[in-house]
């Protein structure tokens, strides 16, 4: 089975819109309305579609998250059925402070195919490479970056790893930095960071570290029709957590997941920018035009490109 492409035009006009309608609260310093402009946006628009959709990674359970929750159903209920995973603002502080970088992300596979991801943090790797056993979440910085040296033929200081600048990382950075290893710090931004690995213009050669394990599951649909490689483990500090995960179907608590775990079958991935980042341009608005560009990928097409609309407002 394979999503028709007819859904990537209608996919991009989704996070198309939701960015138009976020890049009007850039540098307004309110999180809150921000995000709130980018799920009302995206919820209105997936309830147009000919889809049976269902939210398997979305802004949190239904006790916390009014709209786009986790087992929201979407859709106009007649069509195929489809599990969708949303962030609809990535980088809430790069909108509040008009920082680059900030997306609307959204991900689509058929039922059943996507991970259902608790909201928890995950452990994170994902590089160009798909060899095998070449970098490991259980293996060390140092063991990691040795591997990938000898497998891209390129000496350690001539690497780049992108990491989140946060405590948590300190002896990853620490460990990188010995190994004299090129560091690109990213002070947000889960998603773009991961696919920073995807081509080599962005000059980043592996992502590492702990970050939001829905984001994982997103950046994960987008790696895999790029063939890259990722792995994830999630975290679960309290019993709360390994309840929650129990009820999504997660028994062992220590698993690493592969990407065919993560994302099996066809999918499409849409991120479009509302700030200007490295992955894609922000939203630019011309008279009663608006321009955005979108990374888009289809996996059973090959399709994965930059794609740009000019529509109305």
């Amino acid at each position: 089975m394979t999503i028709d492409k007819k859904f990537i035009e209608q996919f991009v006009n989704i996070t198309s819109k939701a960015a138009l309608s976020t890049s009007y609260l850039v540098g307004k310093n309110d999180k809150i309305a921000a995000d709130k402009a980018a799920v009302d946006s995206m919820r209105t628009e997936l309830n147009k579609m000919n889809i049976k959709g269902r939210i398997v990674i979305g802004e949190g359970e239904l006790d916390e998250a009014p709209m786009l929750y986790i087992g929201e159903t979407v859709g106009m209920k007649n069509g195929p059925e489809l599990d969708i995973a949303v962030d609809p603002l990535e980088g809430t502080n790069f909108v509040a402070n008009n920082l680059p970088g900030a997306l609307c992300v959204i991900a689509i596979s058929e039922k059943n195919n996507l991970f259902n991801a608790p909201e928890t943090y995950m452990q994170k790797i994902s590089t160009r490479t798909k060899g095998e056993n070449v970098v490991d979440l259980d293996y060390s910085v140092k063991k990691n970056i040795s591997n990938l040296s000898d497998y891209l033929n390129k000496n350690p200081e001539h690497l780049t790893a992108c990491v989140m600048d946060r405590p948590r990382h300190s002896k990853i950075i620490d460990d990188l930095k010995k190994l004299k290893v090129n560091i690109k710090l990213i002070t947000d931004g889960d998603v773009s960071g991961a696919l920073l690995v995807t081509n080599e213009k962005y000059n980043v050669d592996i992502f590492l570290g702990t970050g939001g394990g829905p984001e994982g599951v997103l950046a994960a649909a987008a790696l895999d029709a790029f063939d890259c490689s990722f792995q994830g483990r999630f975290l679960f500090e309290s019993d709360n957590d390994k309840i929650r995960a129990k009820k999504m179907g997660i028994n062992d608590f220590n698993k690493k997941y592969d990407l065919k775990e993560i994302v099996s079958g066809d999918s499409i991935f849409c991120a479009t920018g509302i700030t200007s980042g490295d992955l894609v341009s922000g939203i630019k608005i011309d008279g009663n035009d608006f321009i955005s560009e979108t990374l888009v990928t289809h996996k059973s097409s090959g399709f994965k490109k930059k794609v740009k609309l000019i529509k109305k407002i």
